[in-house]
Formats: structure tokens, sequence, C-alpha cells
């Protein structure tokens, strides 16, 4: 007998519905399964979220922990001829400055002219020797005759790298000259050059510091910066000086015309914009915080909580790291007379949690005492202050041996298992479906052959009985 290929056709009974409920309750037995996957990913997620924000705290924490911040310095030039720049440690006051020669590097130009750059030079294979001054190691690069054109000498100079740059001047009229600078200025490096092996070459290129008929000729001479800070000369290969006055580079870019001024002044706007993105990111990381423990009230008798709750609500490793953060900043730090954040300006919000900044009295204790500012806050850059205890604890919470790395293990262990529940369950649901969808069929074959028996013998019964009659 052929078998049924839709159940319920040889029965005449629902077995397909039948079936498609039994596998629907079967099936409704993964739900608290997959509730408790989606949870735990929401979960996992929220621990990125979590690290993410701790890390740009961290990123302002670490800012605002550099100590040259409480003590930098601004500077102003009466003349456009110098600039200066100053480092932390820099002493406001006023200096006069007056500059009468820059630094300049030397350059050789070539006496004799060529008509074009592709000629060679030389008929023999010759060395040239650059030396610069008398502490450097003089350079030989090799010079092929065939390559003794002014672009293969201008190429085997240049990547030689000899301190020196080499050049072609077109100086009109179908005329060349090679010109070689040197890449740093002063007299102590000025340049020699000589050639040894071809002697059209040495009459091309030699120069032994004098100028001759034959050879190269000084068009820029080497010579040292001069100049004059509170009427003491100074004299420097370069034109940045940073060893004339103590924490105070000078930037010389032409002469002065008599003396000129310049003012270091403290400057407490640095470390008042460090402190105020520092506030900036510790809000922005409680904001983080709130979202991802945020609670949405439920009416009583309801079977679940709200779908919009934060995924760490009530968890345990954000509620520490929030309760740690908050203790570091009310603790007293300090070896001065300040000690607290509220000293200089920046209170907490007892109901949100975010710090507020009075921009007056903090701008008023920077310029009062901006060394004891950095003492509470910044500390010995090792134990103590604000931003050396927050920045210890910020590393150890992001390590990878730290609270959040512990919890996110926790939760992706919890989610194989989860994935092994429900995988199994699956497979157990399927087995037993396919069980169901078995029995079924055959008892639609048995029911399709009963039926067609029944009918079978309606018929015999029928046929006998009207031949009686």
């Amino acid at each position: 007998m052929a078998s049924i290929s839709t159940l319920g056709v040889g029965s005449g009974l629902d077995l397909s519905s039948i079936l498609d409920s039994l596998e629907a309750a079967e099936k409704a037995g993964l739900k608290p399964i997959s509730a408790q996957q989606t949870s735990y990913t929401a979960k996992l997620s929220a621990y990125g979220s979590l690290s993410s924000a701790l890390e740009k705290f961290q990123t302002a924490n670490t800012a605002l922990g550099k100590a040259d911040l409480f003590t930098a310095t601004s500077t102003t030039s009466s003349s456009t001829a110098f600039t200066a720049t100053t480092s932390g440690s820099a002493i406001a006051g006023k200096y006069t400055i007056k500059v009468t020669q820059l630094a300049q590097a030397q350059t050789l130009t070539s006496q004799q002219t060529q008509l074009d750059n592709k000629s060679a030079i030389a008929t023999s294979d010759s060395k040239l020797t650059i030396q610069q001054g008398g502490d450097k190691k003089p350079v030989t690069i090799d010079i092929s005759a065939a390559n003794s054109s002014l672009t293969g000498i201008r190429d085997a100079i240049n990547n030689a790298k000899a301190g020196v740059s080499a050049s072609i001047i077109n100086v009109g009229g179908g005329e060349y000259r090679l010109s070689i600078t040197s890449d740093d200025t002063g007299a102590d490096n000025a340049m020699k050059l000589s050639v040894s092996g071809d002697s059209a070459l040495q009459d091309f290129l030699g120069y032994d510091g004098a100028d001759s008929s034959l050879g190269m000729k000084e068009s820029v001479t080497a010579q040292d910066a001069e100049l004059y800070v509170n009427n003491v000369k100074i004299v420097n290969s370069s034109n940045t000086i940073s060893n004339a006055l103590e924490d105070i580079t000078l930037n010389l870019t032409d002469v002065t015309t008599g003396n000129q001024t310049l003012t270091i002044t403290k400057d407490t706007s640095k470390a008042e914009t460090a402190i105020k993105d520092w506030v900036t990111a510790y809000n922005a990381l409680q904001d983080t915080f709130s979202s991802l423990t945020k609670y949405t009230a439920v009416d009583a008798g309801a079977d679940s909580q709200n779908a919009s709750n934060g995924a760490l609500l009530g968890d345990s490793t954000l509620r520490t790291i929030q309760t740690q953060l908050k203790g570091l900043l009310t603790n007293t730090s300090g070896s001065t007379s300040i000690k607290t954040l509220a000293q200089i300006g920046i209170t907490s919000d007892p109901s949100t949690g975010q710090l507020e900044v009075d921009d007056d009295k903090l701008e008023a204790a920077l310029k009062k005492d901006a060394s004891g500012v950095k003492d509470m806050i910044v500390g010995d850059g090792k134990k103590t202050g604000v931003t050396t205890a927050i920045g210890s604890n910020l590393t150890s919470w992001l390590s990878k041996t730290g609270i959040i790395q512990a919890a996110k293990d926790g939760v992706s262990k919890t989610l194989n298992h989860l994935t092994e529940q429900y995988n199994a369950a699956s497979t157990r649901i399927d087995s037993l479906v396919a069980r169901y969808k078995a029995q079924f069929t055959q008892l639609d074959i048995l029911m399709n052959s009963l039926n067609s028996t029944s009918s079978y013998l309606t018929q015999q019964f029928e046929s006998t009985d009207s031949s009686k009659k």
C-alpha cells in the first residue's frame, strides 16, 4: 500500500495541526534559555561599553596628571624676529633680546658651467670626499666616469646622505651649475671637497676652504647666529637656541632693530582647561553608569522587569567601580593647605553624582597657589594625588586580570553553557517531533488501510444483499 504524503489524508484527522501544536509546546521550553542568552549577551556588550567609557576617562585623567601643566608659562615677543617656547619650569620674567646675525648653512656652487645635465665630466672613475668641520668623519662617495654628469653627481651625493644636499641650477643661456648645501647651519659645518682619481672632476668640484679660479666657490657663507640676551653675547650654530635661557627655547627668524623684549608670564589656562576636560570626562562616565544601571518601575504583579532596564542593573562589578571611584574623589590629598577638590571649586551633585565646576573659584585657586593645586591633584605621580590614585585604579580595572575582564569571562562561560543547553534541548525536541511524525504517519497509513477494508466489506455486503433480493 502506498504511503500517505500528507498527514491526515488517510485517517481524516488533522494530524498536521496536532503535530505543530506538539512541536510548539516542546519548543516553548527553549524560551527561558533564549531569554537568558539575550540577557547575558546584552550584559557582555554592556561591559564593553563600560570599558570604553573608563578608557576615555583614563585619557583625560592621564592628561591632567602632567605636572608641567601647573607651571606652564606663555611667551610674548616685542619683535617678529624671534619667538620663544617654554617648558613647565621656565621662570616668569622679562628679557632683553638683540639678534645681530642669523646662522646660515654654507652653499658651494660650481664655477664651471655645463651645457647639459647628461654629459660626463670625468674620464676616469673617482672618489669625492666631503669633510664638514673638524670633528665630523669625512664621507667618501664613489663616482664612476660614466656617471659623472651633473645629474649623476647630484644623485650620488644625495643618495650618500653625507649631511649635504646637491641640486642643479639652470643659470640661463643653456648653461647649468651644480650647487651643494650643508644640511646644518653654523661655521663648524663648513665644507671641504676633494676628488681623487680624475683631475677634471677635481677642477670642477674641489674646494679647500678658500675661493680660487677652479672648483667650487662659496655662494653662501657658513656662519653662526649671534645675539645678546640681557646684553650678554651668545654665539650658536643654530637659529634654535635652547641653552641660553633655562627652560626657554629661542627661535630666530631675522635680525632685530636694537633691543627687543621677551616676556614670560605664568599661564594657568592650560591647567584650567585640563581640569575642565577631566570633569567633562568624569561626568560622561557617570552618564554611562546611569545608562547601564537604568531602572524602570513595573506594575505590581508583572511577570518580568521592564525591557528598557540597563543591562548592568544591580551588577556588582559596576557598583564596585562606581563606589571606589567616588571614594577616590572625596579622600583628602596634598601636603599644602589645598587638600580637596571642593577647595578649588569642584563639587559633586549628590542627586546625580555629576561634578560641577565653579570657574571663578578654580581660576582664583590656580592663580593664587598653582603649586598647591598641583600637589593635591597630581601629588608625587607615584602614590599621592587624585589623578595618580585614580589612574592606578583605572589601570587595575581595565587590565587583562582586572574585575571587568573577570566579569566578561564569567558571562562568556555562562553563555557557552546556555548554548550547550539550548542545542541539547533543540536536538531532543527535533528527535521527539520526528518520532511523533513517524508515529502519525503509521497511524495515517493504518487508518487508511482500515478505511479501505471497511469500504470494501461494505460494498461486498451491499452486493450480496442486492443479489438476494
